[in-house]
């Protein structure tokens, strides 16, 4: 009899033991009041938490509905904040038969009007940072034990993290600053606790948290706010077409349809063409939309309505509680158009001035113009986003400047791209770029001379749209990414503990190097708040005899561009441009300070490159 009675005790303390409610995450960990949407879906995740019975009360806050999935572990929480709603903290009482628990969810007020979202726009030149490349200001934080998989740092190894964090960022803003760009924008900086560390962040294993290599959310923020002191925004790269198979939704799967293609990887066959082909079959289109990226990072399911509310109030949280400027959303395209309009209208309906750039990446003008809001191309629906990168640009853009120029091909290449502008609705919101993180550097390797490269930065910065930079052209990076990526992803020399060249100081840098530097900083310190470049309409002359001119012009002034795109001089008739440029007419060379009049007939010099301010 004793036996019994100790047994049941025993089987009824390890029944009580299992019931015992045990709640491992709630996101979103806080929201705000007064947002212009009502409705704020919480995730609740824990052991069988979704056999629990959710309750709260708090004057302007109703939970609304209680929604369960297939795993157990997952129960979501739909709340309506009112216009009545005050700051404060609520109680979330969880009841499973028996046993209950409680957790505090804080509502904050929202940011008042003082707050500037304002987006990125033509105004801006980006400084784009893989922050684990650019420097490392925190060595203690390169291995963290307490991450399922603390990657070593292997700086000989171009595939494995090297050690660099926010912190190096800050430490370095004086240069960035004094280069003269106005926007940072750095690729992903959220957790990604998977194998080998993906120094990259392209694999994300937390929506909610920076990686702890990289520094805190907390930190985060504070980078943020020491950038907008100095005048500077920040971009934030965000992926919603995958994230890492460590992450707990992949691990723990909340629904079945959580994920395209559920039973196994399928991969993506990296064409986007199907988005608009008139004959797609249903097998291409699934393909393209639904296949994994590669098979460490599983395709997620936008239809499913829940997974998209998570992500939009991902985004919106982001840009509440950090204050960034702009969203890069990786992979743009790979993800259902519809769940993608409906993000950036939800974005803009909260921010209605901010920017988001989305990675469409086409070959063509026809491919990059059809993802652009209000798009001449599709007059049946809107994709909602601003900006598209102008990869079909950047595409020619080395070989355009590095050949010689002829009737059809070197500069003559730049005049046909942009003459397809009209493809556009907005060309002047379009990304421009000479290279980033997925594309060959634009130098293979450091130049002899630097006639071509002034050439193509002097280009990128006073065409139309919105330039980017890639961190480390400015002292001559160069690579290619034959081999490896991360070839193309070196660490920046200096920003490293035992580098013995520091090239964020000129005393380190070669002649050339601080020829470039010079060059490119004279330029952007030019461009910063000229409105002849940001907000000025364009015309160009078909490049003849190697010479390629356009003219930018805003109100009363205007600028002129004349660039020879030949090793070799020219003489030129300059009749042709005399709608805008007549002998005895000039300005100053913003390059070289001197002035600049128009003759009848003007010899240019090998790469000859004038930036002439025409304005009286």
């Amino acid at each position: 009899m004793r036996k019994l009675i100790s047994f049941c005790l025993f089987f009824f303390c390890i029944a009580g033991l299992q019931a015992a409610i045990n709640i491992k995450r709630i996101d979103p960990a806080f929201w705000w009041c007064g947002m212009k949407n009502k409705e704020l879906q919480i995730m609740v995740y824990g052991d069988k938490i979704g056999d629990a019975k959710a309750s709260l009360k708090y004057p302007g806050v109703t939970l609304e509905k209680t929604v369960r999935l297939d795993s157990p572990n997952y129960l979501f929480l739909y709340l309506n904040i009112s216009d009545n709603a005050k700051p404060g903290k609520m109680t979330i009482r969880f009841d499973q038969g028996k046993e209950h628990t409680s957790r505090t969810f804080e509502l904050l007020q929202r940011n008042g009007p003082d707050r500037d979202y304002t987006g990125f726009d033509a105004s801006d030149v980006l400084y784009l940072i893989m922050p684990d490349r650019f420097a490392d200001g925190d060595p203690k934080t390169n291995v963290i034990p307490s991450m399922r998989f603390p990657a070593p740092v292997n700086r000989n190894d171009p595939n494995a993290r090297h050690g660099g964090d926010l912190q190096g960022i800050e430490q370095h803003l004086d240069y960035i600053q004094n280069l003269g760009v106005t926007a940072i924008w750095l690729n992903p900086v959220l957790e990604n606790d998977m194998p080998g560390g993906s120094y990259h962040g392209y694999a994300t294993t937390d929506y909610y948290k920076v990686d702890p290599r990289f520094g805190t959310n907390e930190y985060y923020k504070g980078l943020i706010e020491k950038c907008h002191e100095r005048n500077m925004k920040v971009v934030m790269d965000m992926i919603f077409n995958h994230c890492g198979s460590e992450h707990i939704w992949f691990l723990d799967r909340p629904s079945k349809d959580w994920f395209n293609f559920p039973d196994g990887y399928v991969q993506t066959s990296y064409r986007l063409t199907p988005h608009f082909d008139p004959y797609v079959s249903t097998y291409d289109k699934n393909i393209m939309d639904m296949g994994w990226f590669v098979e460490s990072m599983p395709d997620l399911n936008q239809h499913n309505p829940h997974l998209m509310k998570y992500l939009t109030q991902n985004s919106i949280w982001w840009i509440e509680y950090s204050g960034i400027d702009g969203i890069r959303m990786d992979t743009h395209p790979y993800v259902f158009f519809d769940s993608m309009a409906e993000w950036c209208k939800e974005i803009q309906n909260e921010y209605p001035d901010f920017n988001i750039v989305g990675e469409c990446w086409y070959n063509t003008e026809a491919g990059s113009a059809y993802w652009q809001e209000n798009s001449i191309l599709d007059k049946t629906r809107n994709s909602h986003l601003k900006t598209v990168m102008d990869f079909p640009l950047q595409g020619i853009v080395r070989e355009a400047f590095m050949s010689q120029t002829d009737s059809w091909t070197g500069l003559n290449k730049i005049y046909d791209r942009l003459a397809l502008d009209f493809m556009y609705s907005d060309p002047m919101a379009v990304l421009t770029f000479l290279d980033n993180h997925d594309t060959d550097r634009f130098l293979s390797e450091e130049p002899d001379n630097l006639g071509f490269f002034k050439q193509a930065i002097a280009f990128l910065l006073t065409t139309r749209g919105i330039p980017q930079i890639y961190y480390g052209t400015e002292i001559l990076m160069h690579g290619n990414k034959k081999e490896s990526d991360g070839l193309v992803r070196l660490d920046f020399p200096g920003g490293f503990p035992g580098d013995k060249v520091n090239d964020f100081i000129a005393a380190d840098r070669t002649p050339l190097q601080n020829e470039a530097f010079d060059f490119i900083q004279k330029i952007l310190k030019w461009r910063k708040g000229n409105e002849v470049i940001s907000k000025g309409n364009m015309t160009h002359f078909m490049p003849t005899n190697g010479i390629y001119l356009y003219q930018r012009k805003f109100k009363d002034k205007r600028i002129i561009v004349i660039m020879n795109g030949n090793d070799t001089a020219k003489s030129i008739d300059m009749s042709r441009y005399k709608e805008i440029l007549k002998p005895g007419e000039g300005g100053i060379d913003i390059i070289s300070g001197e002035p600049f009049i128009c003759s009848p007939r003007m010899e240019f010099a090998p790469r000859a490159l004038y930036i002439i301010d025409m304005t009286p």
